[in-house]
Formats: structure tokens, sequence, C-alpha cells
């Protein structure tokens, strides 16, 4: 009797197992496709580009045309599919009707008349665009990477890394991975819930805020600069105007010219200020454990004490607050 309950055991699970595998086979069913749209502009351009999921690509191209390059890819998920359109037809079907629009020198892609079209859709979009071209571009999962346009950029990721060169003012954020900008020739505002950022030849204003991650931003021009992080090292360079700096844990370094008040503060790590020219600034600083040190005389009235400093620099002038639960203070 122990024999055969064994026996029908064995051949239940392999029923089952079969199952599985005809079920995992049927999940994974996948097609995939493309297409590719040459549209005529003339002069400047705005383009909104948007997936669901995939890869979003940006790069300069010839006057007067958008040259646009799709990858479509489809599966066939749990659940979906059964009475509706397979992966081959869905890719059929936008290959058919590629989402684009173009109403005089705007253009829309990936904005589609049927949304259940690109149920377990992925498009990545590669796209050639004249210089002169400002661009909206959207993702709910995958990377962004835009170069060479000289109006403005704003750039979002559900969940992906970004990347911007040579543009104009930018405005990038992601939910989950890193925002790097390179000569951007206005204002920066940078924004990720969990990951790096970096930007470098920033003409403009600053803001730079993360969930989790490090700050490094250096300034070509003039601005206010307000960085943030929940837990990460602070690095601002080439600044001219105000700066409000903060972290939970890291260091806070700025180096520039002080032309409005600068407020830095870490709750756990040292701050470091290098100032350009001959400054003339209140100095306000204070530390729960750690030294202070300052390379200008600073007019002290009143009672020293061992971990704060305060007092007007060189006849006085913008207010540079400085605050550190633990950490040294450094200015120089």
């Amino acid at each position: 009797m122990t024999t055969t309950m064994t026996r029908a055991a064995a051949v239940l699970l392999a029923v089952v197992a079969l199952g599985r595998h005809d079920v995992a086979v049927a999940a994974e069913q996948r097609a995939e496709g493309g297409f590719e749209r040459s549209l005529t502009v003339s002069g400047s351009a705005d383009l909104e580009v948007r997936t669901g999921s995939g890869r979003i690509e940006i790069r300069p191209g010839n006057a007067g045309r958008v040259q646009i390059t799709a990858r479509i890819v489809a599966n066939d998920g749990w659940g979906s599919g059964r009475g509706g359109l397979s992966p081959e037809e869905r890719v059929r079907r936008i290959e058919a009707n590629p989402p684009v629009t173009q109403s005089g020198n705007r253009i829309r892609i990936g904005v589609p008349e049927d949304d259940d079209l690109l149920r377990n859709v992925s498009i990545s979009y590669t796209i050639s665009v004249p210089s002169d071209t400002a661009v909206v571009s959207r993702t709910g999962s995958g990377s962004i990477e835009i170069e060479g346009v000289r109006r403005q950029v704003d750039a979002h990721s559900g969940s992906g890394s970004i990347r911007i060169r040579d543009a104009g003012a930018v405005k990038a954020g992601t939910g989950s991975g890193s925002i790097t900008a390179e000569r951007v020739g206005g204002a920066f505002d940078g924004s990720s819930g969990s990951g790096s950022i970096r930007g470098s030849g920033v003409a403009g204003a600053i803001t730079a805020h993360t969930g989790s991650g490090s700050i490094e931003v250096s300034q070509d021009g003039s601005g206010d600069v307000s960085a943030t992080s929940g837990s990460g090292s602070i690095v601002l360079s080439g600044v001219n105007g105000g700066v409000q700096a903060s972290t939970g844990s890291g260091t806070v370094r700025v180096a520039g010219r002080q032309t409005a008040d600068w407020e830095l503060a870490s709750s756990s790590g040292g701050i470091v200020v290098e100032l350009a020219g001959q400054p003339a600034f209140t100095l306000d600083a204070r530390t729960g454990g750690g030294r202070i040190e300052t390379a200008y005389p600073v007019a002290v009235s009143g009672t020293l004490e061992r971990r704060s400093l305060r007092g007007p620099v060189n006849g006085g002038g913008p207010l540079l607050h400085l605050r550190t639960s633990s950490g040294s203070i450094r200015v120089r």
C-alpha cells in the first residue's frame, strides 16, 4: 500500500510540475518589433516623449528634422491577454499605428489613444532632434539620456538613471537612480529618492535633493544653491550666491564667493568652507563634538566658548551659519 501511495504521489507531483511548466511557458510569451519615423519642423521644436517602461535617448541631429527609432518588446504576463491581444498582435498594431503625433513644431511620442494596447509592453526610444529643441521626457522604468539641446529639459524616471549633457535649464527627477548633468546653460534642479546627484558647469541657480546619496555640483555662473541629502556627503564648488545645504550623515564642503547668507548643517559629519577673495561676513559656528578652526580673525565679544564661535569678520556681512552635531568646522 505504501508503494502504491508513493507512486501516486510521484505521478501527482509530475502532473503539477508539468502544469506549472506550461503556465510558465505561457507567461513567457514574448514578441519584439519596432518602427521609425522622420518628421520635419521649422525653427525651434517642442518634444514630449513618454513610455511606461523603456529607455529614452535624445541626441543632436540635423536642423529641421526629428528622427525617431523605437524598439518594442511585448510580454504576456499573468492574467493578461486572456481573451485579448497576444504579444505579437500588440506589437503589430503599434507598428501599424505608432504613438506619434505632430502639430506644427510640437511633437508628442508615446501617448497612445488606446492605453490598454500598451499593457505589458516596453518601448525604448532613440530620437535625434535639432539643437534648438525643448524636451519633456517621462519613463516609468528605464534610464534617460539627453544631449545637445540648447533649450530647457524636463526629465523624469520612476526608476532609472538620468544623464544630461550640453543643455539649457535642466529639471531632472528619479524615484531611484543617479542623476548627472554636465554643462548646463541655465538653472539645475535635480531630485532623487535614492541615488547620487552630480552636476558640473551649471550657469544658474542649483537645487539638489536626494533621500539617500551624495551630492557634488559645481557652478560656473551665479545663483542661489539649495542641497539636501538624507544620508550622504555634499560638495559644492564655484558657488556665487546664497547657500542652504544640509545632510543627515556626511561631510558638507562648500567653496566659492559668498554674496548672501550661507547656512550649512550636518547631523553627523564635518563642515568645510573655502571662501574666495577678501570676504566680509558674520560667523555663527557651533559643533556638538569637534573643533572650530578659522583662517580669519573674528571679532568676538562676550564669553568665548569652546564649541561655539560668533562674530564679524572684516567688519561683518552675510551670515555664515554652520552647525554640526558631531564633527569639526573649518573656515578657510
